[in-house]
């Protein structure tokens, strides 16, 4: 299994990569599912909403769905991804695409901007140190009631298990994203917590996907 040892190889500038990418996340199962146990948790009236990671957009554009009239910036470093979702938002003023690092701090004058954050399948590309150290920056730019929300993959706890998601996603052991930096669901709960999170919870699971979030009190 992967965990947070993994050497820090990262194949995201690779369009190659992010088309193998979405490939797979458009036929993954429980896709449906997904989006909607997603939705389910984004809360209404929401005005400003950071997407970690933002890949092609789809997240930040069912949080649109839900709150048309919002302001969105989306986050990637992947110049394949940046251009997708560019495209996804082009006819859309109120959304700004913007290039970032996951490995570099949010700005600090983004405290108390977000009443929402939202990451999917992004996060678990950093090292586990790292992702602590965003959970904390992510409860500081939200505002006091703000919702923090992360489709995440996740690490299975047996390697059985690991095995088994690989298969169902239609990958093997010599064809993982060697990326993946993957931790498991308690781990991150209890980090969420510890940050001062409160309702935090796993709201979906599938295997090595699930929903994890909280709200800043």
């Amino acid at each position: 299994m992967k965990n947070g040892n993994t050497p820090d190889v990262n194949k995201w500038r690779s369009a190659e990569h992010v088309s193998g990418y979405l490939e797979i996340v458009d036929s993954r199962p429980h896709k449906e599912e997904i989006n909607n146990a997603f939705l389910e948790q984004i809360p209404s009236g929401v005005q400003n909403v950071l997407d970690l990671g933002t890949g092609d957009g789809r997240l930040l554009w069912l949080v649109l769905q839900k709150n048309p009239n919002a302001r969105g910036i989306g986050l990637d470093f992947s110049e394949p991804m940046l251009e997708l979702s560019r495209k996804r938002f082009q006819d859309n003023k109120n959304v700004e695409i913007v290039k970032h690092d996951l490995n570099v701090p949010l700005p600090k004058e983004w405290c108390g901007r977000f009443d929402l954050v939202v990451s999917g399948l992004a996060i678990h590309h950093v090292f586990d140190e790292r992702k602590r150290e965003l959970y904390a920056e992510i409860f500081d730019v939200l505002v006091s009631g703000g919702v923090f929300l992360n489709l995440e993959h996740v690490s299975s706890p047996s390697e059985v298990l690991h095995e088994k998601f690989l298969v169902a996603i239609g990958k093997s052991k010599i064809t993982d994203d060697p990326s993946n930096k993957l931790l498991d669901v308690c781990t991150q709960l209890n980090w969420l917590r510890e940050i001062g999170f409160e309702d935090v919870d796993c709201f979906w699971k599938w295997l090595e996907v699930a929903l994890l979030g909280g709200t800043k009190p």
